[in-house]
């Protein structure tokens, strides 16, 4: 039980936590609506099984040059989405298929460095504790984190979705412009904040 509210807390922290998975859930709401950001929304569920397996294996053995380097490259890669969602128009992308939400989900998820960065640092430490404790707790805890985790991130999709049936087509276009804003926003401060850990001190 101990680990299953630690589990229900930290997914939702990391569920509204702003990040490039949380603005690609809203740029594809806003782009294509909720079916397609529902899958992108799911992401972790394929994405974290790496995670979690590679940080098991290397809790805490991480170097920081490792992080800042993949913490670049992830915030290119959304910089990358970002440029990319300025160059089309919402009724140009809405007829677009398929559109590879949930493959570019993958990929930001997988070369962001926050997810890795919480599996090495908190959540690999926790599911050791909780499977000395008992296998179901280590499972019940994982299962809370990502049922909460991708529980939020889908009802975000359907509060944006919505919005966006109501919206004129230039309030939609704005609403376009300011979610490719926010994955421009987010993949400039990954580079800048991870970019410090390759400076020499």
């Amino acid at each position: 039980m101990q680990y299953a509210v630690l589990g229900l807390s930290l997914g939702l922290g990391a569920g509204l936590a702003p990040g490039p998975l949380l603005a690609l859930v809203i740029t594809t709401a806003l782009r294509r609506g909720f079916g397609p950001a529902v899958k992108v929304s799911c992401v972790p569920l394929v994405s974290d099984v790496v995670t979690v397996t590679a940080a098991l294996l290397v809790v805490r053995s991480l170097p920081t040059w490792a992080t800042g380097v993949l913490g670049v490259v992830g915030g290119a890669f959304v910089v990358w989405l970002g440029v990319e969602a300025l160059r089309e128009k919402p009724a140009e992308v809405e007829d677009a298929a398929p559109d590879g939400s949930f493959r570019r989900g993958v990929l930001v998820n997988l070369l962001s460095p926050h997810p890795w960065i919480f599996w090495i640092t908190v959540g690999a430490p926790i599911l050791v504790a909780a499977w000395t404790s008992t296998p179901a707790a280590a499972l019940g805890f994982l299962v809370c984190f990502l049922g909460v985790l991708v529980g939020t991130k889908v009802v975000i999709a359907a509060a944006v979705s919505r919005g966006r049936r109501h919206l004129s087509a230039t309030a939609l276009r704005r609403a376009h412009l300011l979610s490719a804003a926010l994955l421009l926003l987010t993949g400039v401060l990954l580079v800048v904040e991870f970019a410090r850990a390759l400076l020499p001190t």
